[in-house]
């Protein structure tokens, strides 16, 4: 941004590039106020000329998210992968660009980047196929959880207890793998005393921590949560967290150990992750951290 910080006296505007009515208000209006050249782009509803060789835009922000296929959507994240490449190739600066929404839609390339990283996470298998459920469980042990690849808010999430369960579930055909078909069959952990931590990145550097204490109740272990209140009906507010422990959640600030912050640092240069948050849990049986979600 160099000379413009605030995004005046740019020749091209500031693109912010969405899909979600709603959970960008805040950001929009701050925008506005400081006066910033800038403008929406719904990816709900876009398209691009691949010939076109002038770069439309001073900055791009991306922010898509994985869950769109959630509202009627999907066609739109594999168009994103494409449209942030075109976007790159132009000299665009893109943040949160086509190496991070690539690691953000997939599980299975964010599990490959923890082991190349030598940190721990919850032991998995990645299948294509129901057929193939069975045998991962049986390698991994019981209780497990099957992961759409392509989640977002902790969508499509399932937990078996033993073999028959999913047995079952195989043989009435009802595993979801989501919209690329595959899946992450992985170990079922239990977050020690209810809680997650999840870590702000700005920057690809550590911004901030915090703690959601959860119920404990729910293997589902998305912060999104702390967007419900204790009966899990959704709050109306946009900045729900805000207004959380009014709700009967509890949401704290926290200054996690100098070796997570360079671990989180680490997984974020690898995946491209200039802005968003990881995800860790120390198990309860276990005691082990446990590294689970890469989110932008």
């Amino acid at each position: 941004m160099g000379a413009y910080p605030d995004g005046r006296g740019l020749d091209k505007p500031i693109a912010i590039y969405y899909e979600h009515p709603d959970w960008f208000r805040p950001l929009f209006q701050q925008l506005d106020e400081r006066g910033a050249n800038w403008l929406k782009i719904d990816a709900r509803h876009h398209c691009y000329d691949a010939a076109s060789p002038e770069r439309e835009y001073s900055l791009l922000f991306n922010r898509m998210s994985p869950s769109a296929w959630q509202r009627g959507l999907a066609h739109g994240i594999f168009y994103t992968l494409n449209y942030l490449a075109h976007l790159e190739a132009q000299g665009v600066r893109v943040v949160n660009g086509c190496r991070c929404f690539a690691h953000e839609t997939s599980k299975a390339l964010q599990l490959s980047n923890l082991e190349k990283l030598g940190l721990p996470y919850p032991r998995a298998r990645v299948i294509n196929h129901p057929s193939q459920a069975l045998a991962a469980a049986e390698a991994i042990g019981y209780p497990v959880v099957l992961k759409p690849n392509i989640g977002g808010s902790g969508a499509g999430i399932e937990r078996f207890s033993s073999p028959d369960q999913l047995r079952a579930a195989v043989e009435a055909n009802r595993l979801y793998f989501g919209i690329d078909s595959t899946a992450l069959v992985q170990e079922a952990f239990t977050a020690r005393g209810g809680i997650i931590t999840r870590v702000e990145v700005l920057g690809g550097k550590y911004l901030y921590a915090i703690q959601i204490h959860t119920t404990g109740e729910s293997f589902n272990l998305c912060p999104a949560d702390i967007c419900q209140n204790t009966r899990g009906e959704e709050l109306t507010r946009i900045a729900c967290p805000v207004d959380a422990p009014k709700t009967g959640m509890k949401v704290e600030g926290y200054e996690p150990p100098r070796q997570v912050i360079e671990d989180v640092e680490r997984i974020v240069e690898l995946a491209g992750v200039e802005v968003g948050g990881i995800e860790y849990v120390f198990d309860e049986p276990t005691g082990r951290q446990l590294y689970y979600d890469v989110n932008a």
